[in-house]
């Protein structure tokens, strides 16, 4: 399945139903009246949240969605049956963005989570519903009321409790292969890593979390350079990032200040997230070497420095451990949060046509 995580659609909720008028008309009923019924209500448009979903693609190759119409009143005082319903199924992370690709509008964050985007338009009244006494054969009803248009974002970021930063070739994609079940690309050239991959690692019973790859970046990456930072989004849910440096390179500090660049012109809070920094193939290093790449790093991030190698499983379950840590803190730290919010009752942003 190809991975897209921005789309444009638009979206209409169905038009009600018009009024019928209608008179009943029987042989032995002398002043039957008016008995035009109502019209059905339009469809509405939801939003769901389903397991499972990784990716926008099904929105890549239908762009429109449009609630059914309800169905037009008729005689003898039947109403109209109602719209069919839209259901957008999407994947966890989801945010949704007005047409200026800007304003957040819904972040859907949860599984099973469903919320009414557009309601569809109230059907019309029948000739019926305007008899009174002083108008017993009401010859006109009541159209019924049109539905609600409009274009918007579908702006997918991927829901995971650790990041993976780092220049391209630095060890990202092998680091996710080694820790979890997932499988993504490995070569010995730049940029292998096209879009980003998800991962569950499973260090005990109670030890369980997500990690996320994403495509290397580069100097100049905000700009544009490279695959730029568009892929950034994904891990702006992250608890903490695992930054990892390449100590096969000459200058690793070098190294660092670029990706730490980078994460502080995209913004939205990367570059001050909890970082774990790691000097990775180490095995490819001898000692002498290792300790004065590890040196120089820990001098420029102003951190005690992990080494780690995927090829000989050297520090990696010490990696996966520190990351658990900040997870942890992170986990109770949202939980408390969330109590406290409850206690004091704030409302839910909720969606706001």
């Amino acid at each position: 399945m190809k991975f897209l995580d921005q789309a444009k659609i638009f979206i209409k909720s169905g038009d009600g139903g018009n009024g019928a008028v209608g008179f009943r008309r029987e042989k032995y009923v002398e002043f039957g009246g008016p008995d035009g019924g109502d019209g059905g209500k339009g469809g509405d448009v939801w939003a769901e949240t389903v397991e499972g979903l990784n990716t926008l693609i099904d929105y890549r190759y239908q762009q429109h969605f449009k609630a059914a119409k309800g169905e037009g009143g008729s005689g003898a005082n039947r109403t109209g049956g109602a719209g069919e319903d839209v259901v957008l199924k999407l994947p966890v992370g989801t945010q949704i963005l007005d047409e200026d690709r800007e304003t957040v509008l819904l972040d859907l964050t949860k599984p099973g989570e469903r919320v009414l985007l557009m309601e569809g338009g109230r059907g019309g009244k029948g000739n019926a519903f305007f008899k009174s006494s002083t108008n017993q054969a009401p010859r006109h009803a009541q159209k019924g009321e049109p539905g609600v248009e409009r274009w918007i974002w579908l702006r997918l970021k991927l829901i995971a409790d650790a990041g993976l930063v780092g220049l391209p070739n630095a060890g990202k994609s092998t680091f996710l292969s080694a820790v979890s079940r997932a499988h993504p690309k490995i070569a010995a050239y730049p940029f292998t890593t096209l879009h980003p991959h998800l991962g569950v690692v499973d260090l005990a019973a109670d030890a369980r979390f997500i990690i996320a790859d994403i495509p290397g970046l580069i100097e100049g990456a905000h700009e544009g350079a490279g695959i730029g930072a568009r892929f950034l989004g994904h891990i702006e849910r992250c608890a903490t990032l695992l930054h990892l440096v390449d100590g096969t390179q000459d200058d690793v500090a070098a190294a660092y200040r670029t990706v730490r660049t980078e994460l502080d012109a995209y913004g939205e809070g990367l570059v001050d997230k909890p970082e774990i920094v790691a000097l990775s193939k180490i095995d490819a290093m001898d000692d002498e070497a290792i300790a004065e790449k590890s040196a120089a790093l820990e001098a420029e991030c102003g951190k005690p420095v992990m080494q780690l190698s995927a090829a000989s499983n050297k520090g990696m379950r010490e990696a996966q451990f520190a990351l658990w840590e900040q997870i942890k803190a992170a986990r109770a730290q949202e939980k408390e949060e969330r109590i406290e919010a409850e206690s004091d009752g704030e409302p839910e942003e909720r969606w706001t046509p």
